[in-house]
């Protein structure tokens, strides 16, 4: 049996559903707004967070009243009557993307509740014993560009390793300081964000750099422009997408066949999807990583008990909270992450 098949008949019984807002502000320069689903029944809570990026969406949605999903169903059904159920009634989402993140939300709090009227874990369930948790630190090198927050983690632990953002206006002494770390294991060059706060522009002379200047490093998100493919194409087992990817046909439908794939389950909106685009990368050799979205509550630990079953070894860019939040001080959570062998449910 499939991952979603053993759980898509899991039966989960909802007695009410309710809501949590949280804020926090991030390393990157943004408060961060995200709103917790709950899903309760039995005596127990089923969590999932709707990590949609804009403050003026959970505005919306706290003035409205909680979906009603009173009742028993299988997981599977629960999905298929979500297909009717408009998670942005009040408005609609700033972007159509966002529809995916608020039903993933709603989907992993109804798993994770099923779980846990069964007293049962993600990995109990599908019947895979979790790994320890390797990560990498994702942070940028702000403005002007300075490594001078790399260097001072590093200084902290020197086994940390990194996931970047380049940008045109890097120095060479960055690309020089950078490599001579040997910690950077991904560079997201960002080329698909289109109309956002973090869109790059498809620079060939930093690809060439990035390219050159950390050979085996997992690039992320290149943009296929006319001047960049001759660049990018050759480099396609080192090749990583995020972005454009919330299922199966979208990895089918890229320019290239990549070596790679970033796994940030909010993207894909259902359990269905997430899952079937795993194990698509697991039968046709893509290698696959997690990826975080500054979740502040359950998220960050329902993405690293995916990242502990099904991609423990990758380079997941789901670094544990203190890393993002500019308040926090050392020492630091080290790597790998340990999961809990007692949890239930989406717990890590």
């Amino acid at each position: 049996m499939s991952a979603y098949e053993r759980i898509a008949d899991l039966t989960v019984t909802v007695e009410s559903v309710g809501r949590r807002r949280y804020t926090g502000a991030t390393t990157s320069g943004f408060e961060r707004t995200s709103t917790e689903f709950r899903l309760a029944g039995d005596g127990v809570t089923g969590r999932g967070e709707d990590v949609t990026y804009e403050t003026a969406d959970h505005d919306a949605l706290a003035g409205t009243d909680p979906i009603d999903l009173e009742g028993e169903w299988t997981i599977a059904e629960l999905s298929a009557h979500l297909d009717d159920v408009d998670l942005f009634a009040a408005k609609p989402p700033t972007r159509e993307t966002f529809r995916n993140y608020r039903r993933w939300a709603v989907e992993s709090a109804a798993l994770d509740l099923a779980l846990r009227q069964r007293e049962e874990s993600l990995g109990e369930c599908l019947g895979i014993e979790p790994d320890p948790v390797r990560f990498v630190v994702s942070t940028r090198l702000g403005e002007p560009p300075s490594t001078d927050r790399v260097k001072e983690l590093l200084a902290l632990d020197d086994d940390l390793e990194f996931k970047l953002d380049p940008t045109p206006d890097w120095p060479e002494e960055a690309f020089v300081t950078l490599r001579e770390t040997d910690a950077v294991r991904i560079l997201d060059l960002k080329g698909w964000y289109e109309g956002t706060d973090v869109d790059v522009e498809a620079d060939p002379e930093l690809y060439r750099d990035v390219f050159a200047a950390f050979p085996t490093a997992v690039v992320e998100d290149a943009a296929f422009t006319p001047e960049t493919q001759p660049l990018v194409e050759p480099q396609a087992d080192r090749l990583s997408f995020d972005y454009p990817i919330d299922s199966v046909e979208s990895l089918e439908s890229l320019p290239v066949e990549p070596g790679w794939c970033n796994i940030k389950p909010s993207r894909f909106g259902t359990l269905e999807s997430l899952f079937e685009t795993i194990a698509y990368c697991q039968d046709n050799g893509i290698q696959l990583y997690g990826g975080g979205q500054f979740e502040l509550a359950s998220g960050r630990t329902a993405i690293q008990t995916l990242a502990a079953l099904f991609y423990p070894d990758g380079p997941n860019d789901i670094a544990p909270r203190p890393f993002n939040d500019p308040d926090a001080s050392p020492p630091y959570p080290t790597s790998p992450l340990r999961p809990d062998r007692d949890a239930v449910g989406f717990e890590f």
